[in-house]
């Protein structure tokens, strides 16, 4: 009867813990427990820890929350101007609700991917290039939009992020954007230069006219400039002539004429000079003139407002 006895507990803590094996399941943190009772699905969500279930009633699926990411094969697509393009994307999503994703829709990792490669073709198909290389945070936000309307509601996903990864341009069209480019950077320069050129005579013009006023400024000027050329290892250094001193000998030059002239001697205005007669216009200037050269000469003074010298 003992024998028997410790059998029966034997194979009674045997079917305990069988029981126990089939009741008891671990869900981890980033988990969650769905549990179908006979088909049907409970309403309440087995959270990390140790739960039990219904042996042979119950059905636990475990559902990760976390954030998965999964790469969109690259597309072709003709973008709005009839641009050929070769796009790839990249799709950051999550489960929100476990029941609708393992009821609404099965396998959601392969949905979510064809609804992105869709999504994908149709927002940049509406876009144009220039758009698609300048503004990719707009189209990323179309396409997060367009990917999470059918996924959020009705399955339980949420899409955190979508990201366009590369856009492979035709090699005509990158030789064409090149030239582009090239011609944009060199009407920059060329208008840079034209404004350094105008400010630069403005400030020269500016220069010019402080050193009219101030004529030691231009002598100074001068002797810097002296001092510039001569610093150069040249073999050969031109000295500017002063003006200067070309107006000092001119006022020097008239004022000797003015001495020069007798005191007796005016000016006589046109009047005079048309009271005279014939005869004293045809006064002989000088030993041994001519007649051409007595006219000559008498057309000279009447030009000059001055009588020749007899």
């Amino acid at each position: 009867m003992a024998a028997a006895a410790v059998i029966v507990l034997v194979i009674v803590v045997a079917l305990v813990v069988f029981v126990a094996s089939l009741s008891v399941r671990l869900v981890q943190q980033y988990q969650r427990g769905v549990v179908f009772r006979f088909g049907r699905v409970l309403e309440r969500i087995r959270q990390p820890g140790l739960q039990l279930i219904v042996p042979v009633a119950d059905r636990m699926v475990r559902v990760s929350m976390q954030t998965t990411v999964i790469g969109v094969p690259a597309q072709g697509v003709i973008t709005r101007d009839n641009v050929t393009l070769t796009v790839d994307a990249v799709v950051y999503y999550r489960v929100v609700d476990p029941v609708k994703v393992l009821v609404n829709v099965r396998d959601y990792p392969s949905a979510v991917l064809q609804v992105a490669q869709t999504a994908l073709r149709s927002v940049i198909g509406k876009a144009d290039l220039d758009t698609l290389l300048r503004d990719r945070d707009r189209i990323n936000a179309e396409l997060k939009a367009v990917i999470d309307a059918p996924t959020e509601k009705p399955w339980g996903l949420l899409i955190e992020r979508v990201e366009v990864k590369d856009v492979s341009l035709p090699e005509g069209m990158k030789r064409s954007m090149s030239r582009q480019a090239e011609a944009e950077r060199e009407r920059r320069a060329r208008v840079i230069a034209a404004d350094g050129e105008f400010q630069a005579s403005r400030r020269l013009a500016d220069a010019s006219r402080a050193m009219a006023n101030t004529p030691g400024a231009y002598q100074l000027r001068l002797l810097q400039t002296v001092v510039d050329v001569a610093a150069e290892k040249n073999s050969t250094l031109v000295m500017p002539f002063p003006v200067e001193l070309l107006r000092f000998f001119d006022r020097l030059a008239g004022g000797a004429g003015e001495q020069a002239r007798p005191a007796g001697q005016t000016d006589r205005g046109p009047a005079e000079q048309a009271g005279r007669g014939p005869a004293e216009q045809a006064t002989p200037v000088g030993p041994g003139l001519g007649p051409v050269t007595e006219n000559v000469a008498a057309a000279a003074a009447e030009g000059d407002g001055r009588r020749p010298e007899r």
